[in-house]
């Protein structure tokens, strides 16, 4: 009964984002830039489509193959919610091809360990990632994609949209390139306890609520940023875009993070829920 209240709650809490209007966009094009160890100064930077991409870096994916990760799973037992065995909550990402973050960082100095590479979206939302996951992955992780073209849409859940933007409109968008080592099914998905044996601690997605890899498969790719000796700024606000401040554009932060602050609320939900239960 508590697991089926926990499960609306989270619903409607996602249902309401719904009602906030998204500015937000595909983008076909990303601004790539490193900064030195104050944050503040750039020491290279270069912007590239995906046109350009294609033409000039190697290309992940096959169009065929499809990519997953795996979304929050609802159970008591917080061992359980790890899911080791893969067997609930693929979110199909679709055929997708794109380009390696890696391959990306290099066109501006690339990174050193120490440093961290923001992925950050139109709409505010960012995560970040550490020398080692870009680097040199598990390949159960995979490497962290930046994908520009759908060959084939999500066979069940959300559509993506097929080709390149604005067609595939949830690009460009970050998907991890897992290996189907750890899947019973064959199927190429980066779970949840993968992320637990192959990210640091702080940089899983509620780690002690409700792990979901699905967390990192940012939408509406429009900046990438090395930060040398690391990020130092806040996990948990919307990060401005530089294309914003040089434009004096207003920075709205709209749907990818709304969604991430109604699942902080429906683990508020949770916690209440289950202290009133004892």
């Amino acid at each position: 009964m508590r697991i089926t209240i926990i499960k609306c709650t989270f619903f409607l809490l996602l249902l309401s984002c719904c009602a906030v209007a998204v500015q937000a966009a595909p983008t076909s094009d990303v601004y790539v830039v490193k900064f030195a160890e104050d944050g503040e100064t750039i020491l290279d930077e270069i912007t590239v489509d995906y046109a350009w991409m294609e033409a000039n870096l190697p290309v992940h994916g096959d169009g065929v193959t499809h990519y997953y990760h795996q979304g929050p799973v609802f159970v008591d037992d917080p061992e359980g919610r790890w899911d080791v065995n893969e067997t609930t909550n693929f979110k199909d990402h679709g055929a997708v091809k794109g380009t390696d973050i890696r391959d990306l960082c290099d066109l501006v100095g690339g990174m050193e360990p120490g440093d961290e590479v923001m992925v950050h979206a139109g709409d505010g939302y960012h995560v970040q990632f550490a020398y080692e996951n870009v680097y040199d992955p598990d390949p159960r992780q995979g490497p962290i994609v930046l994908t520009w073209c759908n060959g084939e849409d999500a066979e069940i859940g959300e559509r993506q949209g097929v080709g390149y933007p604005p067609e595939f409109y949830a690009g460009m968008r970050l998907v991890f390139f897992a290996d189907n080592s750890t899947n019973a099914e064959g199927l190429h998905v980066f779970g949840n306890n993968d992320m637990r044996e192959t990210m640091p601690e702080a940089a899983v997605h509620f780690y002690e609520i409700y792990p979901s890899t699905n967390g990192y498969t940012v939408k509406w790719v429009d900046e990438i940023r090395v930060y040398a000796g690391g990020y130092g700024g806040a996990t948990d606000v919307p990060v401005k875009s530089l294309s914003a401040e040089e434009t004096d554009a207003p920075s709205t932060p709209l749907s990818s993070f709304t969604v991430l602050v109604a699942l902080g609320c429906a683990a508020g939900a949770v916690a209440l829920l289950r202290g009133r239960g004892r």
